[in-house]
């Protein structure tokens, strides 16, 4: 790349992690912000050259805002951030999974996405993407398939570049309604990790004819 962008990433897991070393592979930088602000410090130190901490609640530095927190936290984090979120594509990669994996916990229709969206600023767009990757398996590399959906053509344009430029290949699955079917699928690979499969260190892969 011949100019280093920003990617923000709300949250300091597995998952965070994961994205953020692909990302900083790829040539970002890479700004962590965590509630905890220990966590995310702790974590652009274990990443090294690339990547700082940033302010939790402060306007994220990166267009791209990945939001890499439980779906529990999703909403009110999207809420602590209220009008610094505005003019950002906030990519939601939450699995909204009961804890007894009896289902989704959304409302009835709805998706964990369109519930996040709810709370957002009037400019900012949210794209739903690598709920269906375990980020242990994202953070071996490798060529993945990554499923988006959202409902602005240039958010999602964005989203499928950046993905695109990790390695991945992005696949456009619809608007953001089909967030709701993203989840489910994220569940079905729970289920299928633990049962048919056996092991979590799976993906999910679309063969073309």
């Amino acid at each position: 790349m011949s100019t280093q962008k920003t990617i923000s990433i709300i949250g300091a897991g597995g998952m965070a992690t994961a994205i953020a070393g692909r990302s900083i592979k790829a040539g970002y930088r890479v700004e962590v912000i965590g509630r905890d602000p220990a966590k995310a410090r702790a974590l652009a130190d274990k990443l090294g050259a690339g990547a700082t901490a940033g302010v939790y609640g402060a306007a994220p530095e990166g267009e791209i805002v990945i939001l890499a927190v439980p779906y529990s936290g999703a909403v009110a984090a999207v809420a602590d951030f209220g009008n610094a979120l505005d003019g950002k594509v906030i990519v939601d990669i939450t699995n909204p999974v009961a804890p007894d994996l009896s289902g989704l916990v959304t409302p009835s229709g709805s998706s964990g996405a369109q519930e996040t969206a709810k709370g957002v600023p009037a400019g900012a767009h949210v794209v739903k993407a690598f709920n269906t990757l375990f980020g242990h398996v994202l953070a071996r590399g490798g060529r993945l398939d990554a499923f988006l959906a959202a409902d602005n053509a240039e958010a999602k344009a964005r989203v499928s570049a950046f993905l695109d430029s990790l390695g991945l290949r992005p696949l456009d699955v619809g608007p953001l309604q089909m967030a709701k079917t993203l989840e489910s699928l994220g569940l079905l690979m729970i289920g299928l990790a633990k049962n048919g499969a056996g092991s979590f260190n799976i993906a999910m892969h679309v063969d073309t004819a």
